[in-house]
């Protein structure tokens, strides 16, 4: 790929580092292991385990690194051409491609060893199938094929909690695969409110996000349909599955409240570039918001203190 063979030497170890470092998106990780942690404090009614809780985020840490890695070796091409991504590790010569592809799989090795060590296999597996789903099914199949890219690769980003809570209890049932759709919903209206203020640049490399190719009307037309779509989905966990209660019901309320306005906000300016991003750093927030009101709803504490403040 033009550009990409051009090796360019690292100052020091320091920049090594910093390089391989970059190489993972780590501002992508933390997002990924809220909701992970949440699904374990639900599985385990706030009583997590402090070990298992460590490992489990460490090995999520390594598997979405590693997915991170791969992708960025996949989409060089796209990073080579794009202004904004041209700076990235391998598209300006500071990695070598065959030196990610190592340091990709030692990092996929490492989680899954973790996790099928530590954990158990269920968790592992399910780690890993976020990789391949992550890699072949967005990556290689979706993202330069269809504007619903991000709509079915919107599941490899949902299978954390499937991994905490396969973590805790060693299967799977309704409430994880709950979490899972939430955060599958969610993904559009996140991700595409970033299309929205990167058009250009998606459009650049032919990359065919929903801005791109049916433009911005349709798309916050369709931001506005999945907002709508996953406020019911929250609120499921409290009726009539029963998991969480009140006071994650008046934190998942006031976040949805919030939601909604700033995405008719957006359906009522499609072009308003500083709106969609108002909308891309909120749901941000939403998402971590809502899986910190899972954990302190799951805690003994909490359900004391609405006990005396409510009692029956």
């Amino acid at each position: 790929m033009t550009g990409t063979s051009v090796a360019r030497s690292n100052e020091n170890f320091l920049e090594v580092i910093k390089s391989y470092y970059q190489l993972t998106k780590p501002r992508i990780i933390p997002l990924l292991l809220i909701t992970t942690a949440a699904s374990m404090w639900i599985a385990s009614k706030g009583n997590v385990d402090s070990f298992l809780l460590i490992i489990t985020l460490l090995g999520g840490t390594l598997a979405a690194a590693s997915a991170q890695v791969l992708n960025c070796i996949y989409d060089q091409d796209i990073d080579y051409t794009m202004v904004r991504t041209r700076k990235r590790p391998i598209p300006s010569g500071k990695v070598q491609t065959q030196h990610a592809l190592i340091f990709a799989i030692i990092l996929g090795v490492l989680s899954f060893g973790l996790l099928a060590l530590f954990v158990n296999l269920l968790a592992a597996s399910l780690a890993m199938s976020g990789i391949v789903f992550y890699m072949l099914v967005y990556t290689h199949w979706l993202k330069r094929h269809t504007t619903q890219n991000i709509v079915i690769g919107g599941a490899a980003g949902a299978i954390p909690p499937l991994v905490g809570w396969a973590a805790v209890t060693g299967d799977l049932n309704w409430i994880p695969w709950l979490l899972f759709v939430i955060i599958f919903l969610w993904t559009p209206p996140h991700f595409w409110s970033l299309a929205l203020m990167i058009k250009d640049d998606y459009a650049q490399v032919q990359v065919p996000m929903l801005p791109v190719i049916e433009g911005e009307e349709i798309t916050v037309k369709q931001i506005w349909l999945y907002t709508i779509l996953v406020i019911p989905f929250t609120l499921l966990l409290i009726y009539p599955i029963g998991s969480l209660g009140i006071v994650y019901g008046a934190i998942a309320l006031s976040l949805n409240v919030i939601f909604l306005r700033k995405a008719w906000q957006l359906k009522q300016a499609p072009q308003d570039k500083q709106l969609a991003r108002s909308l891309f750093k909120y749901s941000i927030l939403y998402m971590m918001l809502l899986c910190t009101g899972m954990v302190i709803d799951s805690l003994s504490f909490t359900h004391h203190l609405v006990a005396l403040l409510m009692p029956q």
